[in-house]
């Protein structure tokens, strides 16, 4: 907008003039703020501002009629001094009953990048109404000389971490526990780990005290914060400090300190419902300037529930898809986020009704946005109305997923149930069977086998059961489906021959994501051996069940050390994470040897076998060749490896069990029963 303008008209005692109708939301000019919103069914609205922290509104200021085009209101507001005022907005529209002007309750910006009243975690607004502000900021952080990553996408290895979770327990020996900062004081220990992306769950503004109780003396929250309240705005409560019209800086300085040193940050995004919840949820923003454009409604006039949070955005609609493009564009401008991993991403694929579409609009549009173009697009595909995508979500070679049926898959697998050792080495190859049907590539697969929602992996092999007792809800909640193994004891034993299969349990899981091609994640804590208690869905809970315990660390450094050398590993061989030209040795690019070398006959009571990568980068000097033999039967199996060229030889880069031996004469491993071991062709000195 130019300089020098001058005001054109007078709105309750404030200069004014016509805004920037281009400009959503509210931005500081040389001059004063314009502030542009938009609502379909409105015939009024008026901008309410409030002294900082207050309760009552010192100004309404209406728009002049005038000062609408289409659906759009823009005004320019001369004087005002972001660093005194927050605001709200008010539509007037046409009550459908009484058919008089009514005005709605006051709204939050839907465009607003900062949200004012949820600055401390855990404490209620002052007041009897709920009223959620917004604040104008200036972008004014100083990115310096900032170069992105940009990591391909089968060379992640993603940590999920929760930002509060990570470093609120005492433990952790932060100076700023729970916040952005935390994160930062922890980067030298995400460096030794060997991660080079972190995914972090809900950042968005969100109400952690929508549905507050308290049950067996704890207090219960929206812990996750999988509700959104603002989608433009950072949660002012993960900030160290408050930081005023300066908001998302302690953000930003951890994005850009986490980039600096080469790990790349993914953005758990959820533009599947909002905190509004259905007919008997607050009003906050969204209800209240078009219910019936931001939300899916049936027929007669209810919310659509796919998300199963009570309502769900109907992110067709042209102008729902304008605002998800825009709040995406504005993460990726502002923040220089990496990627967007899209909760519950199959309802962005149905169209108003509620129906999937073959080619959505918003995915196509987000595959093809100039500014996102570089950003990884990751999503859950299913949702809670049924939609299981796994393989078939529409893509246009952009969108990645989470492979659900890598998680479900190599949970039996590695449990030693019959008949998987097919479909485990699908998976663990790049589950080319769900993906190359679609020309899909290496970038399609996010290989996990744990993640926030269900067990952590010390969990997943020690309860049979979910124990949510904690929760309230009778043990009803969360998922019966875990497809996990005590190991011979329900939760914790004494018991030492329990915990070395536990262990091995754990470290064959690991190691088969590391050694799978596709983009590996796992869950914050795994590596130290964190442990829910044997709760699979903590959504609630924010306390020891959820924090991450940092002195685990220190008693389970063994499990540490593993996955960094399993990560190391991977990150050594190019071979493991895509495919290569061809080995000059003549090997293929994956091979299966069901324990003898190139027999790849597999029943259904097929449990050990070694699956063997090779082939040569386009500069390299060598082959790249990697073995990893499994075991999962419960009793010793020999796993024959194929011979050499007389100038290599085989070398065990690392097993899950110490009792393991490799005779390198016969190329013999002799595996203890579930196991897993891996190996590297080398060059035969003595040759």
């Amino acid at each position: 907008m130019p300089n020098k303008l001058k005001p054109t008209d007078k709105s309750a005692g404030y200069d004014v003039r016509p805004g920037d109708f281009l400009t959503m939301g509210a931005t500081k000019v040389e001059c004063g703020v314009n502030f542009t919103v938009m609502s379909i069914h409105a015939i009024g609205c008026e901008v309410v501002l409030y002294k900082r922290g207050a309760r009552k509104p010192y100004a309404r200021i209406p728009f002049p009629p005038n000062y609408r085009i289409g659906n759009t209101y823009s005004m320019l507001v001369f004087g005002l001094n972001i660093d005194e005022f927050e605001y709200t907005y008010r539509i007037r529209e046409i009550d459908p009953e009484t058919k008089r002007p009514i005005y709605t309750p006051e709204l939050l910006d839907i465009y607003a990048k900062a949200v004012v009243g949820q600055r401390k975690w855990g404490e209620k607004e002052t007041g009897s109404e709920k009223l959620v502000k917004a604040r104008v900021v200036e972008n004014t952080f100083d990115w310096g000389n900032f170069v992105e990553p940009n990591h391909k996408f089968s060379d992640l290895i993603i940590y999920e971490m929760h930002v509060r979770g990570f470093t609120m327990d005492p433990s952790s020996k932060v100076k700023y526990p729970g916040s952005f900062k935390g994160i930062i004081e922890k980067i030298p220990y995400l460096k030794k780990l060997g991660i080079n992306a972190i995914e972090l769950m809900p950042i968005f503004e969100f109400d952690e005290m929508e549905g507050e109780r308290v049950y067996n003396g704890k207090r219960l929250l929206n812990y996750w914060g999988y509700s959104p309240v603002s989608f433009f705005a950072p949660n002012t409560s993960y900030a160290s400090s408050a930081e005023h019209n300066h908001e998302g800086h302690e953000l930003k300085e951890t994005i850009k300190a986490l980039n600096e040193n080469g790990i790349e940050v993914i953005m758990d995004v959820v533009f599947n419902h909002t905190a509004e919840g259905n007919f008997s949820g607050p009003t906050i923003s969204f209800k209240g300037y078009d219910q019936s454009v931001y939300y899916m409604m049936t027929p007669q006039g209810d919310f659509f529930n796919f998300s199963g949070c009570g309502n769900t955005l109907n992110c067709n609609h042209p102008v729902v898809r304008r605002m998800i493009l825009d709040c995406l564009r504005s993460w990726v401008i502002l923040y220089k986020i990496d990627g967007f991993r899209f909760d519950l991403a199959s309802i962005l694929g149905r169209d108003q009704e509620g129906n999937p579409m073959s080619a959505p609009p918003l995915l196509e549009a987000l595959a093809f946005d100039p500014i996102l173009s570089k950003v990884k697009l990751i999503a859950e595909v299913w949702d809670a109305g049924g939609l299981y995508q796994v393989g078939s979500f529409p893509a246009w070679r952009r969108w990645a997923e989470w492979n659900g049926r890598y998680r479900d898959d190599m949970r039996r697998f590695l449990k030693s149930d019959a008949n998987m050792a097919e479909v485990a080495i699908k998976r663990i190859t790049g589950s080319r069977d769900i993906y190359e049907q679609y020309s899909r590539g290496d970038n399609a697969s996010v290989n996990f086998i744990t993640c926030h929602d269900g067990f952590t992996l010390y969990d997943l092999y020690a309860y049979n059961e979910k124990h949510n007792e904690e929760n309230g809800w009778n043990n009803t909640d969360g998922s019966d489906d875990n497809n996990s193994w005590n190991c011979g004891a329900e939760g914790e034993t004494n018991d030492p021959e329990i915990l070395k299969l536990r262990k091995r349990m754990r470290l064959n899981a690991v190691t088969a994501l590391f050694l799978s091609r596709g983009a590996a994640m796992f869950l914050a804590g795994d590596e130290m051996c964190n442990t829910q208690y044997g709760n699979n869905n903590a959504y609630c809970q924010d306390n020891e069940i959820s924090y991450l315990n940092w002195d685990k660390y220190k008693s389970n450094k063994d499990t540490f050390d593993y996955f960094a050398k399993a990560i190391a590993f991977r990150k050594k061989h190019p071979v493991v994470r895509y495919k290569l030209q061809d080995a000059h040795i003549g090997f293929p690019d994956i091979s299966i040897h069901v324990e003898h070398p190139w027999n790849s006959g597999i029943n259904a009571e097929t449990r050990t076998f070694g699956i063997m990568y090779a082939g040569r980068e386009e500069k390299a000097k060598s082959d790249d060749v990697v073995f990893v033999a499994f075991n999962m039967y419960w009793e010793w199996k020999d796993q024959y490896l194929p011979e050499l060229p007389p100038s290599f030889k085989w070398h065990l880069a690392f097993t899950s069990c110490e009792e393991n031996y490799f005779d390198e004469k016969e190329n013999r491993i002799a595996l203890i029963g579930r196991s897993v071991a891996v190996f590297e062709m080398v060059k035969n000195r003595g040759k």
